[in-house]
């Protein structure tokens, strides 16, 4: 990434695709320690962009009685007080797609030095999806081929636009942001020392292959899941049992029905064939 002394640069994904665990190892790898990162401490390092703290200053009431036109309105002055809470880099975890809503850039270009985007096969997805919104499979899929899809705002978050899987993918990817990393959740899992290395240099954070497999080990779903079972998870939606399920890939093969293959396959079919997915 190229050199900027500071800004926002945006961890982006559909949501159960990886982000949580892109940002704890970032954690790991910057503020190495003895003991694994606190998962409920991330925010010593991340921030999300729709957290309603960044939101109240710029807006007349609660947040939750606010309009979208109003939430879109005072989107870029959040964003902005962002970039303005430090003096260096800052990252922030973003669900949004890279589009413009009310008029407005979900994604503020101003102060934006640069992208990470996690992508992971929608079959999984789904699956994940399901069980972090507690719907069923099939009402999850609807949510992820739906274009234009927008959660609303509540007393901690302002609205997301998210829209479909592929819109969402297309968004980010197609290299709106100059200084933008794309890295595949699979390839996470099967060559992580070669894919958060590549992270790592992105970022041009000089660190050693024994720092990078000390904060990959620190951040492994094993870890992150023990410390969810142990202290509980701040993240996780109160609709949901827990936030750490499974962690793994391939897991659609043996929960999808072919109907609901189909019905992911063919809403995302070229979003998926450019990052090598496939219901084969």
């Amino acid at each position: 990434m190229a050199e900027r002394h500071g800004g926002l640069v945006w961890l982006a994904s559909f949501p159960k695709s990886g982000n949580t665990w892109t940002r704890h190892f970032l954690h790991s790898l910057i503020r190495a320690s003895d003991r694994p990162h606190d998962i409920n401490a991330m925010n010593t390092l991340t921030t999300g962009d729709s957290a309603a703290m960044w939101y109240r200053p710029c807006l007349e009431k609660p947040i939750e009685e606010c309009s979208e036109d109003e939430i879109a309105e005072a989107r870029p002055k959040a964003i902005k007080r962002i970039a303005e809470s430090t003096d260096g880099l800052v990252f922030v975890k973003t669900h949004n797609a890279l589009v413009s809503h009310h008029g407005t850039p979900m994604i503020e270009p101003s102060v934006t030095a640069g992208a990470i985007y996690i992508v992971r096969n929608p079959l999984d997805v789904a699956i994940s999806y399901a069980s972090f919104m507690n719907v069923g499979i099939d009402h999850a899929i609807e949510l992820m081929n739906t274009e234009g899809a927008v959660v609303p705002t509540n007393a901690k978050h302002a609205y997301e636009y998210r829209g479909s899987w592929s819109e969402h993918v297309w968004s980010w990817t197609r290299r709106s942001v100059r200084q933008l990393h794309v890295m595949r959740y699979e390839d996470m899992l099967e060559k992580p020392i070669e894919t958060f290395s590549g992270l790592a240099r992105f970022l041009r954070i000089a660190a050693t292959r024994g720092a990078i497999e000390s904060a990959i080990q620190a951040s492994s779903f094993e870890r992150l899941k023990e410390q969810e079972d142990e202290a509980g998870f701040r993240e996780r939606p109160e609709t949901a049992e827990r936030f750490f399920r499974e962690g793994r890939s391939g897991q659609w093969g043996e929960v999808l029905t072919r109907a609901q293959i189909d019905a992911v396959v063919s809403s995302h079919r070229d979003e998926m064939a450019r990052f090598g997915y496939s219901a084969a």
